[in-house]
Parts: structure tokens; sequence; C-alpha cells
């Protein structure tokens, strides 16, 4: 049996997702950072053994690290405390490699892996970081700072790319069921925690842009 916990997390609102197959007792986390010990007792709890760690994305408020004049707990200290698969995109890997050594594993969109009984198929979704994915569980997707409700991820920082963010939503995202319920990666909807991808494609201006040059004008990108 499935069970997903959302955990809003740090000065920012990252959400944190803890996936668990209540039968096998596996549980995996979706980007661990800012309250390690919070994490780690609630998964315990539960009666969950955390064997993966899910990445959407490296920037320092999903994964730990520093971040301005902030240092942010994150994977590291999280692998200090348990033993786990750290699971990234190979385009991403090499930033994640040098802290957890033999942990990580690389993969690529379309790639599935089990937490127990629970597939998670992975959707790779640059845009915002070139390694940036998606996680599809049943008929729930972690969208990490690729989809928001009503928004998109910056498309403005290192290594962003407005283009590749447009054929991520048009091309990826919005081919999705419209009855797949959306869990984004940063609480930013006025207490909303959730949507669907039906509603994002009736209602989020991004998702709506039916050409780049739209989209482009609509980043501020044009």
């Amino acid at each position: 049996m499935l069970e997903i916990v959302t955990l809003v997390l740090g000065p920012v609102q990252t959400n944190a997702y803890l996936i668990g197959d209540l039968e096998s007792g596996e549980a995996a986390v979706i980007d661990p950072a800012w309250e390690i010990e919070r994490i780690v007792a609630l998964a315990e709890a539960d009666g969950m053994r955390l064997t993966r760690i899910l990445v959407t994305h490296t920037h320092p408020d999903h994964v730990g690290g520093k971040l301005f004049d902030l240092r942010i707990q994150g994977v590291p200290e999280l692998l200090g405390r348990i033993d786990a698969q750290v699971v990234v995109h190979k385009a991403e890997a090499d930033q994640l490699t040098p802290i957890v050594g033999s942990n990580i594993r690389g993969v690529d969109h379309g790639d599935t892996l089990d937490v127990g009984d629970i597939a998670v198929t992975m959707i790779h979704t640059p845009g915002h970081t070139p390694g940036s994915q998606c996680f599809l569980v049943r008929d729930r997707l972690m969208t990490g700072d690729t989809l928001f409700i009503g928004s998109c991820g910056r498309v403005d920082l290192p290594g962003s790319s407005p283009e590749q963010m447009y054929d991520s939503l048009t091309n990826r995202i919005m081919k999705l069921d419209d009855k797949i319920v959306v869990l984004p990666g940063h609480n930013y909807a006025a207490g909303r925690t959730s949507s669907s991808i039906g509603e994002e494609r009736t209602n989020n201006p991004y998702a709506q842009c039916r050409s780049l040059a739209a989209f482009l004008r609509a980043t501020g990108n044009a």
C-alpha cells in the first residue's frame, strides 16, 4: 500500500516527500534538506526504512549545501544517519558524487526503480537546471522546481534554459493524464499543496503558451 507524506521545510518552504510501501516498510525521500532530523524521525515513527534518496535537482535548498550565507543540511547529513542510494539525473550526478561516492545512481528519462512494490518513473524535465527531473508514482507527480501550482521554475539562473523549460512543460508534463496529481517542490500557492495536470493545463499561464516565442515573452526572455 502506498503512503505519501509531504513535509514543508525551511524558510523558502521546500517540499520534501516521503514515499512508503506500507507492506514492505521500505521508503524513499524526495529532496531532503533543512530539517534532516525531522525527516528521519517521521520515517522511523511510521516504521519505515529509508533506502533511497530521490533528487529532483541539485540546488542547495533541495539537497543541502551553501545558499548565500546559509548552510543547509541535506543529503550528506542524511547519509550520516542512514544507508541509502542517492538517485539523481545523470546530467547532475557529478555534482553529488564527491559527497555521496558509490551510493549514487545516475538515471535518465523513462528509467524506473522500485520502493518496495511501488514503481517510480523518472521524467527528465530540463529547464530550471540541466538535470531537473520529476517522479511519477502511480497517479502522483513530484515536479520539483519544474512545475508549480500556477507557475513554473525560474529560467534565469546559471544552467537554466527557457527553451528547454518550454519543451519540458509542453512535450512531457502536459502530455500526461489530466487526473495526475501535481506535488510541487515549493509551497508557493497560498497554502495549497497540490494541483492536477488538468488544472495546470487550464489555469497555468506558462502551460498555456502555444509557441516558444509566447513562452519566452511570458518569462521575460523575448
